[in-house]
């Protein structure tokens, strides 16, 4: 007997083993869990910034390929005025990012901070867009936990008629 008895003790001590191994499973993984979403969300609000970065930059680009033409959009109440226009694709090219018209900044060189200018004029289309980051860790590092994505881009007006420089 002394036998079969000794059976179940050599059973009931792997048992026992098994266990403090679940356990140091355990805190391994409670360890290792952090840090993985930690970096798994890190490379989340990379991706996020690098996204709005380069749609953004596009939206620019597109509004000051629309620029120098010296073309207005269709408004309600008639064309919109050359500003406005050029706004309005910034906003529209933008998307899925909200922006609002108060974002943009178009300045030309000889008529200034919110002027479209004449031909030949060169012209700045600028865009301020803040990214919330979803990192806390990541976030502490930057004002309020937003990345400031500023993009920017200059042409020159093409030689169109001067009455639409408005």
């Amino acid at each position: 007997m002394s036998e079969l008895q000794s059976v179940p003790a050599r059973a009931s001590r792997r048992t026992l083993r098994a266990g403090r191994r679940s356990g140091v499973s355990i805190v391994e993984t409670a360890i290792a869990l952090p840090l993985f979403l930690i970096l798994l969300f890190g490379i989340v609000d990379v991706g996020r910034v690098l996204f709005a970065h380069t749609t953004l930059q596009h939206s620019v680009r597109e509004a000051g390929r629309f620029a120098v033409t010296g073309r207005s959009l269709p408004g309600n109440g008639g064309p919109l005025t050359r500003v406005d226009s050029i706004v309005q694709t910034v906003v529209d090219d933008a998307r899925p990012f909200a922006l609002a018209p108060s974002d943009v900044r178009i300045t030309s060189a000889f008529g200034g901070v919110g002027s479209a200018g004449g031909p030949g004029d060169m012209v700045t289309i600028a865009v301020t867009h803040h990214v919330t980051l979803i990192t806390p860790l990541v976030g502490q590092f930057f004002p309020n936990g937003e990345y400031v994505i500023d993009v920017a881009t200059t042409f020159k007006n093409e030689p169109f008629p001067p009455s639409q420089t408005n």
